[in-house]
């Protein structure tokens, strides 16, 4: 007997009209759909007349259920599976049971759909060329500061998800480690009161209490610090560089003597003479 299929189906992140045709086409064949939420995922079902046993897949059943799950399997059952909204295995379940399939060679293939991080970093305004995202931020103080100085030098836009009953206590974690940089808040996505709000950390902290809903948190890069060889221009054009920067003529001395990688008093002296 040939092994079943688990298709990676994308659920709306909130419009119930964000699902594809191949998606409904995929729930209406498939033998079986595991959901995150069976209720939750009942209402997207009933929505587009869709009768399917389902299965319950969330956090805290994950590794005992792709035991079952991949026993059907092997049965040649097909299997979709879907969290409450978006991909899975994007900060939802799923992992465990597509690393199984791969270990047992049965096929795994992805349905796509809406991702709700994607749609909030192209209405951000901010950098699109490259990001990086991190999901939620640890709860461990460690980690989470760990993850916050990676935030703080990355020049990427960086993405976060975050819970509105979080939301003050995180922004102020960032305001602490990276300053006041740009911030955007996409909140609701595709749902009615779909919202994008801009501005500082410190700005967004004052209204943070009445954001509610479901909240991604992008933030701006870090400045990019051109790199400059000062080993090809002389001490003079060194010297007017931090000049022109309001620098001191003190901490130039310092400076330059740390770019060059010689001692003070002998960038001193040079100046002196």
């Amino acid at each position: 007997m040939e092994n079943g299929i688990l298709y990676i189906v994308a659920t709306p992140i909130g419009n119930l009209e964000d699902i594809t045709y191949r998606a409904i086409r995929i729930l209406q064949e498939v033998d079986l759909i595991a959901a995150e939420d069976t209720r939750h995922t009942l209402k997207l079902l009933n929505h587009y007349e869709i009768s399917k046993h389902l299965i319950s897949y969330h956090r805290h059943n994950e590794e005992t259920r792709a035991d079952e799950l991949i026993e059907k399997l092997k049965e040649g059952k097909s299997i979709a599976l879907v969290s409450d909204a978006g991909t899975p295995g994007i900060c939802d379940p799923g992992a465990e049971v597509i690393k199984r399939c791969l270990e047992e060679n049965i096929k795994v293939i992805p349905i796509p759909g809406a991702v709700a991080f994607v749609n909030a970093v192209i209405c951000s305004g901010l950098d699109t060329d490259t990001f990086l995202f991190l999901g939620f931020l640890p709860l461990n103080k460690k980690n989470r500061k760990q993850k916050l100085e990676q935030i703080q030098k990355s020049e990427q836009t960086v993405i976060l998800y975050e819970a509105p009953h979080k939301l003050t206590a995180t922004l102020k974690d960032l305001q602490e480690i990276i300053g006041d940089r740009k911030v955007v808040i996409a909140r609701e996505l595709t749902k009615i009161h779909e919202e994008f709000i801009s501005g500082t950390i410190e700005e967004l902290i004052e209204k943070s209490e009445n954001i509610k809903g479901e909240i991604i948190i992008l933030i701006d890069r870090a400045e990019i610090k051109e790199e400059k060889d000062f080993s090809k221009i002389s001490l003079e054009e060194h010297y007017k560089y931090y000049e022109q920067q309001g620098v001191d003529r003190k901490e130039i001395i310092k400076k330059i003597a740390k770019d060059r990688n010689v001692s003070k008093n002998e960038i001193y002296q040079y100046f002196i003479k």
